[in-house]
């Protein structure tokens, strides 16, 4: 038996309510980490959150490190003599320094560290896939390729796509060590594999250079509230689930999917509740945060101003637009991820679960410190992210049809999650670092995000 009233999922299965916030949202434009758009996609949900019908609507304005995109170009010089600086050939990727970088183009396959190992890179430009090896144990960051470049002495950094359609990737690599140390840029599977050839065949050498400016701004979280005061009821819980997603999106395309559909999704699920707030026993807490992309700066933001012990359990909703089979990321909270399998039970739609500690997601900033959180995505067919982080996250991309099914889901999830008598225990911090992959350990110290002062295998990253 479902918790949501009949009425309540025949008006998630009619309403446009989402849709119209997605594409209010995608109108916008650039909503990159601290800028203007990111300001007004704030805005939009803002007045969302009030239309729906939530409470103590608010805007939470913070101070992040700004990076504001110039021109780029990628020159070949050997073998054959060509110059790429279309959008659709070459873009940069943020956190990075302004700068030009010249010299032989070596190619490190999937940008594995065995493969960074057995390469000679000093002095010269070294390029890597944003695949990952099917036979790897988890999914390799693009951070983690820019920062092994740069350690095995590279001067540049090329992160081609590997998939088609004349569309470079872009994506965050200084992270919380901005600007990183080496100009880097995303190029076209095209233009990556045309580089590839030559370096399998001649000595290929190459001259990137990329303009942009590295400067202080503000971001903004938004949030709204539905259901009891905490513990008004005799038997409410006194603590407040989270149901969040980024606002942010990277500048070059609408950030449909990445993460418009999250936000339009957190906002219609706080809808839907507002219609049972008088049924509800726990206070539910509406959360979009911003500058995810750039290193999650609006998710620690909130942790870091907030008591966590009055935070029950965090429901992250990040990429849930693509289709309408909803996945969770559980980090090994096996109490939330038995909420979301009875959930979508009672409703008799697949979920697919993963139970890996990740820190790619806001609802690391609670993860870390022992919250239970889990990120909440939807399936779709091939590897990495697809259109996300290209031109091509736009909204023709997304249906309707599967918005409203995922919000249907979550919010059915969400209920099972704030349900009083449901238990989900936190874990120690302690419990949390030791339970990281080795791999996950290597990549938030070389990203600066390491948040342990104590560590059993210190030795790795460094």
């Amino acid at each position: 038996m479902t918790r949501l009233p009949e009425e309540v999922v025949g008006d998630a299965y009619t309403s446009t309510f989402a849709w119209e916030t997605l594409e209010s949202l995608v109108e916008v434009g650039n909503r990159m980490a601290g800028q203007e758009g990111e300001h007004e996609g704030a805005e939009v949900v803002a007045d969302a959150f009030a239309e729906a019908g939530l409470r103590e609507v608010e805007i939470d304005e913070f101070e992040i490190p700004g990076w504001w995109r110039g021109s780029s170009s990628l020159t070949l010089d050997d073998p054959h003599a060509r110059e790429y600086e279309g959008d659709h050939e070459v873009i940069a990727l943020p956190g990075i320094p302004a700068g030009v970088a010249a010299g032989e183009v070596v190619d490190v396959g999937y940008g594995t560290p065995e493969e960074f190992e057995a390469a000679d890179l000093d002095g010269k430009i070294a390029m890597a896939s944003s695949e990952t090896p099917d036979d790897h144990d988890r999914w390799l960051h693009r951070m983690e390729k820019y920062v092994a470049a740069a350690e095995a002495g590279a001067e540049g950094f090329v992160f081609r796509n590997h998939v088609e359609g004349c569309l470079p990737p872009t994506g965050e690599v200084g992270y919380h060590n901005r600007p990183g140390p080496i100009p880097a840029v995303g190029v076209s599977k095209e233009v990556g594999a045309r580089l590839a050839r030559y370096c399998e065949d001649d000595e290929a050498s190459a001259t990137l250079s990329v303009d942009c400016r590295n400067e202080p701004a503000t971001s903004r979280n938004v949030e709204a509230v539905v259901g009891p005061e905490t513990g008004a009821e005799d038997d409410a819980d006194p603590r407040e689930v989270l149901v969040t997603a980024h606002v942010d999106a990277h500048d070059i395309a609408e950030g449909a999917n990445d993460n418009g559909a999250g936000s339009a999704l957190v906002a219609e699920v706080g809808r839907l509740l507002a219609r049972i707030e008088d049924d509800l026993a726990t206070r539910i807490r509406l959360v979009t945060f911003g500058s995810e992309e750039i290193g999650l700066w609006g998710a620690y933001h909130w942790a870091d101003t907030h008591d966590l012990d009055s935070v029950k359990a965090v429901v992250n909703v990040d990429g849930a637009g693509a289709s309408r089979n909803l996945g969770v990321g559980a980090n090994q909270f096996d109490d939330l991820a038995a909420a979301f399998e009875d959930a979508t039970d009672a409703l008799d739609v697949p979920l697919s679960r993963h139970d890996t500690i990740s820190p790619h997601g806001d609802q690391w900033a609670f993860v870390q410190e022992g919250v239970p959180a889990v990120m909440s995505y939807t399936e779709s067919d091939g590897t990495g992210r697809g259109w996300g982080h290209t031109h091509a996250d736009t909204l023709d991309k997304l249906d309707p049809r599967d918005l409203r099914a995922v919000a249907v889901t979550l919010a059915e999830c969400v209920l099972e999650v704030a349900d009083p008598h449901r238990e989900v225990e936190q874990k120690s911090r302690e419990e949390i670092r030791d339970s990281i992959d080795d791999g996950y350990v290597e990549e938030l110290k070389r990203g600066g995000r390491w948040p342990y002062d104590e560590d059993p295998r210190a030795d790795v990253g460094e």
